[in-house]
């Protein structure tokens, strides 16, 4: 059982970041045990084109799973299909620590009676079994865990693992569904997208936050042009703006919002309260910029500046604008 297993994600006909770090961490799992990395791939038709994009970043073999009753998520049917792949045949499974992903492995360690490891920030193949680290009490601990039972199955938290091309053979193999889709209880009837060509927040390698500390919900606009200079960034809020009706909730980060590790976090106006701290605390990088030089978030911050966050965004974004000109 030296083979690992990677679920690649997709949304509207083309995979996420989420199915590329699946893939690499699957892959370097593999290239320790001497096995192969199978990444599957499922969706409507038309979705074997990302085929490629997973080869390109160390699947061995692509399995596809094209069908118009997975053009929107089939939770009980993908159940169904990846238990019967995995079970006795991996060394471990990965997904991506996603609303979809939280529900699929979920689902596929109770359906296998073997126990997972969500939200998984590292890893490693540890003799027979594969050893896990994961932030436990709101981030104030790392949890160190071995899961002994194969399949070992694991959802990465967003940015937990850098994509990394691996270029394999990438054989595609046409799968079909292990139950009849047509015949589950659970049927979603549509996805929505997010307004525009917004960056999720759980791709994005930068990611600028704001808080009470902007006063208003109109100051916003400092930290959306912040997030426009870097070019590659996606833009936060705390809980309290979003409980305010500031942000939509879609953009809460923290303990009951999102789980993000990007390369780098502004916290601007932010004073750090554990909820948000849980949220982003295994960022790469974090800035944070307060008024108050005994802010809570001045304690997990890399680079701290004490002041008027309306007074230093404008400056700080034209300074990225001027390092990217240059």
């Amino acid at each position: 059982m030296n083979n690992v297993f990677a679920f690649a994600e997709s949304r509207f006909g083309t995979i996420r970041r989420a199915a590329l770090e699946a893939v690499t961490a699957a892959r370097g799992v593999a290239d320790q045990t001497g096995g192969q990395v199978h990444a599957m791939l499922a969706g409507g038709p038309g979705i074997a084109s990302q085929a490629a994009a997973l080869a390109a970043h160390g699947a061995d073999v692509v399995l596809v799973l094209e069908h118009d009753a997975f053009a929107h998520y089939n939770p009980e049917a993908l159940t169904a299909t990846i238990a019967a792949r995995v079970k006795g045949g991996y060394r471990a499974a990965f997904f991506a620590a996603s609303a979809q992903g939280h529900d699929l492995v979920a689902r596929t360690a109770a359906k296998l009676g073997v126990s997972y490891a969500s939200d998984v920030t590292e890893f490693s193949v540890s003799g027979d079994a594969v050893a896990v680290k994961h932030p436990g009490y709101t981030n104030k601990v790392i949890q160190s865990f071995t899961l002994k039972a194969a399949p070992a199955l694991i959802s990465l938290r967003a940015g937990a693992v850098l994509p990394r091309e691996s270029a394999k053979a990438g054989a595609v193999e046409t799968i079909s569904s292990a139950v009849d889709p047509a015949s589950v209880r659970v049927k979603v009837t549509a996805t929505e997208k997010s307004g525009g060509a917004k960056l999720d927040l759980g791709e994005a390698p930068v990611i600028v936050s704001g808080g009470r500390g902007l006063k208003e919900p109109a100051n916003f606009k400092l930290v959306e042009d912040l997030a426009a200079a870097f070019g590659n960034a996606a833009v936060g809020a705390t809980r309290a703006v979003t409980d305010d009706g500031w942000r939509p909730h879609s953009d809460q980060i923290g303990q009951t919002g999102r789980l993000v590790s990007p390369d780098l976090y502004v916290a601007c106006g932010i004073s750090g309260a554990i909820q948000h701290l849980a949220g982003m605390r295994t960022s790469k990088t974090i800035v944070a910029i307060n008024k108050d030089r005994e802010a809570p978030i001045f304690k997990v911050a890399d680079y701290g500046v004490v002041g008027d966050v309306l007074q230093i965004l404008p400056v700080l974004t034209e300074a990225v604008k001027k390092a990217k000109a240059g």
